[in-house]
């Protein structure tokens, strides 16, 4: 569904990402390891077309979508739900999630999506006419996700969905990701959290100083003596 082959991208002079390659299959669940710094976020925002790629190329369902700007990525099937959420804070909850039917066919069924969107967050339904700011933010995620959702993505793309947020809430929005993957959507997560990230992927790719390391399935990676090191303080 999704190719990376030898990715070089960064941020003007400064390059980020060297020569990666990743492939994400249809109805996977893909997580990228990596300390802060590794380039994660920046791989995320390539594939969004949010920083230009200088070397390589992104495939996504077998066409190049190496060059194409942020909306017509989206067009294309991809959403990203942002670090930090990133809402719009005087906004009303409903109308930060309508604009996440950005395309002209998530426009069409937007009423439609909006029930689907709400049925999975109860909370979100609870709270959506307040503004966006007022919420807490575990609520302010969910509102990410929803609005991530509402775009009606073939493939979603989550950048550190748990952060700052309680140990309860973080294994609700593991759930919640988990039932998104189960529904059909491909899902590629970067989180700092990588027990959980693990327990619902089925591969793992670790990214070190913007070079990949290791790939390897899920599995593998949570009993891997040097995963449980570095990242699980084992």
């Amino acid at each position: 569904m999704l190719t990376l082959k030898n990715v070089t991208a960064g941020y003007g002079k400064v390059t980020i990402l060297h020569d990666i390659s990743i492939d994400v299959k249809p109805g996977e669940v893909v997580t990228i390891l990596g300390a802060n710094g590794a380039g994660k976020t920046t791989t995320l925002r390539a594939i969004a077309g949010l920083i230009p790629v200088n070397e390589g190329t992104i495939a996504y369902e077998a066409q190049d979508i190496t060059t194409l700007p942020a909306h017509t990525v989206v067009v294309r099937g991809i959403t990203l739900v942002p670090e930090a959420r990133q809402l719009f804070p005087h906004m009303t909850v409903k109308d930060n999630l309508l604009l996440g039917a950005y395309t002209p066919k998530a426009r069409a069924d937007s009423a439609k999506r909006l029930t689907e969107v709400l049925d999975l967050f109860p909370r979100v339904a609870e709270r959506l006419m307040f503004q966006a700011k007022t919420l807490s933010g575990g609520e302010q995620q969910m509102v990410a996700i929803a609005r991530g959702l509402m775009a009606d993505p073939s493939l979603m793309m989550f950048d550190e969905p748990s952060l700052g947020l309680s140990p309860i809430l973080v294994k609700q929005v593991f759930e919640i990701i988990d039932t998104i993957a189960r529904s059909g959507r491909t899902v590629l997560l970067v989180e700092q959290n990588v027990f959980h990230a693990l327990r619902i992927a089925h591969r793992g790719y670790v990214l070190e100083n913007g070079r990949i390391t290791m790939e390897d399935t899920a599995e593998r990676m949570l009993n891997n003596p040097d995963i449980k090191k570095a990242f699980l303080g084992i």
